[in-house]
């Protein structure tokens, strides 16, 4: 296709996508589950896994999303495998996006579903084990000016910020020197996105 603006990375992950649930949740032994997204907009994520020691030995996963949710999540089921939980539990959509060849910048709000449904599958893990909170999510800091993170955008967006001004009122974001505008609105797009 001469207009496809995806990498071959990504048409191959999401032709080819590697590791999803095809048949019934029960046919997957897994020890985790976790889902995220938002039914309305058209992506939810499930993720599931089998975890022994620690150690992410198998995943499944199922999509209701587009081609960039597709490939991400499914190179990001070949990347956990074997990998410890503490360590992918920080894995980022930019490092998917990096490993895929990029997407379009309208779409990258799109490789968050798979970490956060891995996150949420972890999360269930670790409180099945009687270790719950025990991993946290590395904060990102957008703000510079001010020290304002990624989990602090994400939290007022939980308490009703949708729009700029509100999150300035929430957390003076952007109120020295604004550089951080663009960045912030993406995330607040990326929210409405996963939780609305």
């Amino acid at each position: 296709m001469s207009d496809w603006l995806y990498s071959d990375t990504v048409k191959d992950h999401f032709t080819n996508p590697r590791n999803v649930l095809f048949d019934d949740e029960a046919s997957f032994e897994a020890n985790a589950r976790g889902q995220t997204g938002n039914i309305k907009c058209g992506d939810q994520m499930l993720m599931l896994l089998k975890i022994k020691d620690d150690v992410i030995a198998d995943v499944r996963w199922k999509t209701y999303g587009c081609a960039s949710a597709i490939a991400s999540t499914s190179m990001l089921s070949e990347i956990v495998k074997g990998m410890n939980i503490r360590d992918a539990y920080n894995i980022r959509p930019e490092d998917l996006v990096e490993k895929l060849g990029g997407l379009p910048d309208y779409k990258i709000h799109c490789s968050v579903l798979g970490d956060k449904a891995l996150r949420c599958a972890i999360d269930d893990y670790l409180a099945k084990t009687g270790r719950p909170g025990m991993l946290k999510e590395k904060a990102v800091e957008i703000c510079h000016c001010l020290g304002i993170t990624d989990k602090d955008i994400e939290n007022a967006f939980h308490k009703g910020a949708r729009t700029w001004e509100a999150l300035q009122q929430a957390t003076k974001i952007g109120t020295v020197c604004g550089g951080c505008k663009e960045k912030a609105l993406e995330l607040l797009h990326s929210f409405e996105h996963i939780y609305t």
